[in-house]
């Protein structure tokens, strides 16, 4: 059952037109700047504070502007083959992935399908080690 592998939340993702203003107001808020890295040539950033974890990043056009902005919410999953296995039987429409980022110190595989009301549900594995990632994107193809 898909919900064996998957442990909690790992993180909120919030796209802004404004990484500086963004990460001031988190930084202002009494987060700390986890993690940050570019993607598609925009920045991206982590931030933490106790157990929670938002991820903002700019992209063109990514942000709303309007209340209720959220992107999505990732789930930390601990195998995320037998996740993706799980979720194509199910019927589940993959919207995004399975996909490979270069992301912390040994990379992350996710994948995202969209719940009733459009929200985006994200799979997310952040890999322990080098062999695990290369056994995870090995299987995913």
């Amino acid at each position: 059952m898909l919900t064996n592998y998957v442990e909690g939340y790992q993180h909120i993702g919030i796209p802004t037109d404004d990484i500086k203003k963004t990460e001031e107001f988190y930084l202002g808020l009494g987060f700390k700047l986890k993690w940050e890295t570019t993607y598609g040539g925009h920045p991206v950033k982590f931030f933490e504070h106790g157990n929670i974890i938002i991820e903002t990043y700019e992209k063109d056009g990514g942000a709303t502007n309007a209340t209720g902005a959220i992107d999505h919410v990732a789930l930390n999953c601990t195998d995320i083959v037998t996740c993706v296995k799980e979720i194509r039987e199910a019927g589940y429409y993959i919207n995004e992935g399975p996909a490979f980022l270069p992301y912390w110190e040994h990379g992350v595989e996710y994948i995202t399908i969209l719940g009733p009301n459009h929200e985006v549900v994200e799979f997310i594995q952040k890999f322990a080690s080098e062999e695990e990632k290369e056994k995870a994107v090995k299987a995913l193809g």
